[in-house]
């Protein structure tokens, strides 16, 4: 059924207005970095090795983020996009439950996902909005990356790849210090050449890090076409965990870990859909299990945007976990 067919059933309440108004405000950069980053920048410059910290990549990452912002207003029409049926039996929960009655969907999150248990909840515009393809916030990442890892336990790839929550990481979930402690302690629970995904939002758009620390080397995933760029405060958070990882396993440890975009991902078509394209990287990579995500993500590669059938499917098994959870 497309979606207006389900706003017509009384399925679906458009909640386009809440959201233009949340996240209004830019998250500020420019904390104030410890005299160790303030040396760790400086020993990049000198050396020449650290990726994407030259004039010239700044100056291109603010053209791109600028050009995101001008196109912010460039919005997909999904109004007719077929919705999966499991969202539209959660869509129909909404309207006969949740927003009748008031109520949340909680979850529990288990420690082996993210490091330490936690509950978290889903609202009604949630559903909502990841129905309808809007954009989404933490709490549906971090749903859908525990529902990855029963396909991690199936495969029995639990060893191999590790989660860090993205509500913990992002912009405003606390100091830069805190998050990198976050960060690290998740890495210290590495087994080998483990890798880490951890999609962080620096305020209005989703990308995704993977971290290797025994290979000190962090690998750089973003949607959005052009040269992009992490920017500075998700750098300095990785490279203070990756400090503090190398300090608890005894080794000196490189003068800068090794960044490395990966510009080959497929490319959303408009502003809404980092979210929905961050989910389908992790996806796309643990889906191969000798995870040559840097070969499938390689520049050269095709850079066209998903096809919306490859969006769905993340949507449809979103939905169907969160469906389990219905009283």
């Amino acid at each position: 059924m497309p979606y207006h067919d389900v706003l017509k059933s009384g399925a679906l309440d458009n909640q386009d207005e809440e959201k233009k108004e949340e996240n209004k405000d830019e998250q500020k950069m420019g904390e104030t970095i410890d005299e160790g980053k303030k040396e760790e920048e400086k020993e990049n410059k000198d050396e020449g090795k650290e990726e994407d910290t030259n004039v010239e990549e700044k100056k291109e990452e603010k053209q791109d983020e600028e050009k995101h912002d001008e196109e912010g207003d460039e919005v997909l029409d999904y109004s007719n996009v077929e919705v999966p049926s499991s969202l539209q039996s959660l869509c129909g929960y909404v309207e006969t439950t949740l927003k009748p009655q008031g109520k949340i969907m909680t979850f529990n999150i288990e420690k082996e996902v993210f490091g330490a248990d936690r509950s978290t909840f889903v609202l009604h515009e949630d559903i909502t909005q990841f129905a309808g393809m809007e954009e989404i916030g933490a709490t549906v990442v971090a749903v859908y990356m525990r529902c990855l890892y029963d396909l991690l336990r199936e495969a029995n790839m639990c060893s191999m790849v590790g989660f860090i929550d993205p509500a913990q990481v992002s912009a405003n979930a606390g100091s830069l210090t805190d998050r990198s402690r976050i960060v690290a302690s998740r890495l210290q629970k590495t087994d080998g050449e483990q890798i880490f995904m951890m999609p962080y939002n620096p305020g209005r758009h989703w990308v995704l890090l993977i971290v290797r620390a025994k290979r000190e080397t962090v690998y750089f995933l973003d949607p959005l076409p052009g040269n992009r760029v992490v920017d500075e405060e998700g750098k300095n958070i990785v490279n203070s965990a990756l400090k503090i990882y190398n300090s608890h396993i005894g080794r000196p440890g490189r003068k800068a870990p090794i960044w490395k975009t990966l510009p080959g991902t497929p490319k959303q078509p408009s502003s809404v859909e980092c979210g929905y394209y961050v989910m389908r990287f992790m996806r796309d990579i643990i889906m191969d299990p000798s995870l040559e995500f840097e070969k499938k993500f390689a520049k050269g590669k095709d850079q066209a945007p998903y096809p919306q059938a490859a969006i769905d499917e993340v949507r449809k098994e979103w939905a169907e976990f969160v469906c389990l959870h219905m009283d």
